[in-house]
């Protein structure tokens, strides 16, 4: 997404960190948080270029405790998506960034029971191919928790299972020059307020007391998941 597209479309939201912003007719408008860089461990500008394609990376946005999934599909996405979230608004994913177009970034909070990869296990992420089943679906998001499944090349819409809504969008510019990334804003029905009661406890373990709430401002680091977590539970 450029970096001036984002700011027509955000014209009239509300402050940075407010709730989600409904136009007169219901449509759910992006929600600018700081433009915060996407860097590797050693935190040093991520390279697009070095994103593996079918990967599963992890990095935090727009809350210190909100992981989300960074993804390169190898191909391009679906374009300008219409979507809807649980209560009904809709909205308009614009589609992947970088030079084809296939790099997409989702909250990993699934939108059914709010799981969500912690340094112990995750039950979510994304996969080739979601089982070994003959009902198995190929490059989905997919949630051991209740089997929900997003597909992150049209917006992560829900294909299948509980999920009431699609996995929230998080919007990147990239930029051509530097092959950088950079993360501005959400797109999609919001859980923030709703993943922080019901994970207070665990948050304030992992984090520290009121960190998981702090907006993450300038750099946020991106690891693969493999390396953030212990553990992958696979279905």
């Amino acid at each position: 997404m450029q970096r001036r597209g984002f700011l027509r479309a955000c014209a009239g939201c509300a402050a940075l960190g407010a709730a989600p912003t409904q136009g007169a007719q219901g449509e759910v408008k992006p929600r600018a948080y700081s433009r915060t860089r996407l860097s590797d461990e050693r935190r040093q500008p991520l390279r697009a270029g070095t994103l593996v394609p079918g990967r599963n990376y992890i990095f935090h946005y727009p809350f210190e405790g909100t992981p989300c999934f960074l993804i390169n599909l190898g191909k391009p996405t679906v374009q300008n998506v219409s979507l809807r979230t649980e209560s009904g608004a809709g909205y308009e994913w614009p589609g992947g960034v970088g030079p084809a177009r296939g790099i997409v970034a989702y909250s990993a909070i699934c939108t059914h029971r709010m799981t969500y990869p912690t340094r112990q296990i995750s039950f979510i992420s994304y996969r080739e191919r979601s089982s070994a089943g003959a009902a198995a679906k190929l490059n989905t998001i997919h949630c051991c928790s209740e089997h929900s499944e997003y597909d992150p090349a049209s917006g992560a819409r829900v294909l299948s299972g509980p999920a009431p809504q699609p996995l929230p969008a998080i919007l990147l510019e990239y930029e051509p020059a530097t092959d950088g990334l950079y993360a501005v804003g959400t797109l999609g029905g919001d859980l923030y307020n709703a993943f922080f009661a019901k994970y207070e406890v665990k948050l304030e373990l992992d984090y520290g007391s009121g960190r998981a709430r702090r907006q993450v401002d300038g750099v946020s680091v991106v690891s693969e998941l493999g390396d953030f977590c212990r553990q992958q539970v696979r279905c």
